[in-house]
C-alpha cells in the first residue's frame, strides 16, 4: 500500500537511526578527547526525531494500524538501530510484501 504518510515515515526512519547512532558516538568523543559536537548533533537529531513522531502518528491515522504495530514503529524510535529496522519494515509494507495491520 502506497500512503504518502508511510512513505514520509520511511524516508525519515534511516536519518533519524544514522543521528542517533552519531550522537551517541559524539557523546562518547566529549568524554574522552576535547572535541565536542553533541550541541550540533543534539539540535540535528532532535529535530529529525520530531519529524518521526509527526509522520508516525499521520501514518498511524492513515493506514489504521493496530496498537502493536503502532507501538512497535515507536519504540524502534528510540533503539540506537531501530531506524534501520523501521525503514526496512515500511519499506515491505509499500512494497505490498506486508500487510499494513500486521506486524
Amino acid at each position: 500500500m502506497n500512503s504518502s504518510a508511510v512513505h514520509r515515515l520511511r524516508l525519515i526512519s534511516a536519518p533519524e537511526g544514522i543521528s542517533f547512532i552519531l550522537l551517541l558516538i559524539c557523546s562518547v568523543l566529549k568524554r574522552t578527547t576535547s572535541f565536542d559536537a553533541v550541541p550540533v548533533m543534539g539540535m540535528v537529531h532532535g529535530i529529525l526525531f520530531i519529524l518521526y513522531v509527526v509522520f508516525w502518528i499521520q501514518a498511524w491515522q492513515a493506514q489504521k494500524w493496530d496498537v502493536k504495530r503502532g507501538v512497535l514503529l515507536f519504540v524502534l524510535s528510540v533503539l540506537p538501530t531501530g531506524g534501520f529496522f523501521a525503514e526496512r519494515m515500511l519499506s515491505r509494507e509499500e512494497r505490498g510484501e506486508l500487510k499494513p495491520a500486521a506486524a
